[in-house]
């Protein structure tokens, strides 16, 4: 049976429609243009997914432009990671721009456009310029500067440009219509004095453009078909179409904005700003802190290039903002990691295992997959012993019959090994168990073929050898905040809602396949969760980060 054709998102279909309309399939061209002011986050992630993939659909080039007209906020170090974060999602992009290549284009054409009669520099402040503004429902009144003469427009704006005029003694405003519908049409700033370091063009400049005048322009420039953007910009589509009108011959190619709605994420904030709050608050350690919903974040927790591209893709694009529960992202790692990540063994919460009817001082290796989801991921050896390790939550005294793990006088197997048989246990003062005692059946071992080795026992363990073991400090981590909207409640701040049990750090112990493990590798602790090796994992001190569990445990928290 043929496969089902995938049916085309809305944006898909403005594009086929303008294919049949108005552009060649040659011309097409898009671009993601983030701001380097901060790590860029799952939300960009979407976007990236977005036009990238619609690069890669229609074989166009996609642009990555660097929105950098605030150098109070933007930073190298912000251009480095996005670069980071788009190559390691598997993303190229065919030029690597900035809205400051385009400054002096920029500064050029707001020349002419005072000339043409079409902007003016007010010298108001800015508490006067948004008082006169009005309201959605009253028009606004002019600027009293806003019929000086092109002559004083001219020169006034050189000085801005120069740095002869001080931090906010003139803005250049756009003139259009004070008394438009859309507010933003209201005679809108295009640049402003700002006597800042860039961190490209250093102290060249003294003014920098505002983005809706610097956005469509570079656009422009770059011969962007269609510039996708938020829902939030919507409302400025008009003066995006009215600046690009202004630089443009007729009939010359323009770029097309089109916007779609932002997919918000359960449990998590994704404003720059409250992020960085994040981290200046040291409620997180840095931008990579794998509680962070930031790109960077989620590589050091252990999500794969394709877990988050299968997330994108999944919640598509729309036309309505919604929540979308973290649950889905999770889901979304576990379904990539278990395709490929090794199996290994490790113990978290240990109490020490002794099979008294084993030879001291015997071991022997047991051959194990390393994923039986893979066939060429192979195998491995791992060392079995007297005394081992298990998780402490697999053994109780007593139980009842739904109980399928360790208990006395019943049998379980542990896993790649034999069949084991819970004898007794030997307890400290208070009354804590500091030993389990049982018997092996010799005849059992898994894989041998045996009659014993098929029999078949309800509970498979876990374990890990002692004398082997490799001590590691774990990571365990949870939603950083316990609402499902933390930045959603007018009288709340976004702070209240952290969680206090975010991260937990505990000692465990690992097979000793892990002795070379390098940093970003990833597995799965067999009944237990996927983990990664994070970045101050060394020779001495190896350090997991738990990236998520086998199941959804979150939802039985809640009940």
């Amino acid at each position: 049976m043929a496969e089902a054709k995938k049916s085309l998102n809305f944006i898909e279909q403005i594009i086929e429609e303008d294919l049949k309309t108005t552009h060649k399939r040659e011309e097409l061209k898009f671009r993601f243009p983030p701001e380097p002011n901060g790590y860029l986050h799952i939300g960009h992630a979407s976007s990236i997914c977005l036009n990238f993939g619609l690069g890669e659909k229609y074989n166009a080039p996609v642009n990555l432009r660097f929105d950098d007209t605030n150098p109070m906020k933007e930073e190298q170090e912000y251009v480095d990671a996005i670069k980071t974060d788009v190559l390691w999602l598997g993303f190229k992009w065919a030029k690597e721009c900035y809205a400051s290549d385009y400054f002096q284009q920029l500064y050029d054409w707001a020349v002419e456009m005072i000339k043409n009669g079409d902007a003016y520099v007010d010298s108001q402040t800015s508490d006067e310029i948004a008082e006169q503004k009005g309201t959605p429902t009253q028009p606004g009144t002019e600027s009293p500067y806003r019929n000086r003469s092109v002559e004083e427009n001219l020169d006034l704006f050189e000085k801005m440009k120069n740095g002869d005029t001080p931090e906010k003694g003139h803005v250049l405003r756009a003139k259009i219509d004070m008394a438009s519908s859309n507010m933003l049409m209201r005679d809108p700033v295009m640049y402003r004095c700002l006597h800042k370091e860039h961190h490209r063009t250093k102290g060249d400049w003294k003014i920098y453009p505002m983005y809706d005048w610097a956005h469509g322009e570079s656009d422009f420039i770059e011969r962007v078909s269609h510039s996708f953007c938020t829902l939030e910009f919507l409302p400025h589509r008009e003066l995006y179409n009215w600046f690009v009108n202004k630089v443009s011959k007729p009939g010359e190619f323009t770029p097309k904005q089109r916007e779609f709605a932002r997919r918000n994420l359960s449990h998590t904030v994704v404003s720059k700003r409250k992020l960085a709050h994040l981290v200046e608050k040291g409620v997180v350690e840095s931008w990579d802190d794998p509680r962070m919903p930031t790109i960077s974040g989620l590589r050091r927790r252990g999500y794969t290039p394709q877990a988050i591209k299968n997330f994108a893709d999944s919640i598509g694009v729309g036309k309505r903002e919604n929540m979308i529960d973290v649950a889905h992202l999770e889901f979304c790692a576990r379904e990539d990691l278990n395709k490929t990540a090794p199996r290994v063994m490790g113990v978290l919460d240990p109490v020490k295992l002794v099979i008294t009817n084993y030879d001291e001082g015997k071991e022997e290796w047991l051959h194990a997959e390393n994923n039986p989801e893979d066939e060429s991921a192979g195998s491995r050896e791992i060392p079995f012993s007297r005394e081992l390790y298990i998780e402490r939550e697999d053994f109780k005294e007593s139980a009842n019959r739904k109980f399928f793990r360790l208990t006395l006088g019943k049998e379980v197997r542990l896993k790649n090994a034999y069949i084991i048989k819970g004898e007794d246990v030997v307890k400290d003062a208070e009354g804590n168990i500091t030993e389990i005692h049982c018997t092996y059946d010799p005849k059992s071992k898994s894989g041998s073929g045996t009659e014993e080795s098929l029999r078949k026992v309800k509970g498979t363990l876990h374990w890990v050898s002692i004398k082997h073991a490799l001590e590691a400090e774990i990571r365990l981590y949870d939603r950083l905040f316990y609402e499902e909207a933390p930045d959603g409640h007018k009288d709340k701040d976004f702070m209240e809602f952290i969680n206090p049990e975010s991260l937990k750090v505990i000692t465990g112990y690992l097979e000793p396949s892990l002795k070379d493990a390098t940093v970003l590798e990833k597995y799965q602790f067999q009944r237990i969760g996927y983990f990664c090796v994070d970045k101050r994992s060394s020779e001495e001190k190896l350090v997991m980060n738990k990236t998520v569990g086998l199941r959804d445990s979150w939802a039985k928290k809640k009940k």
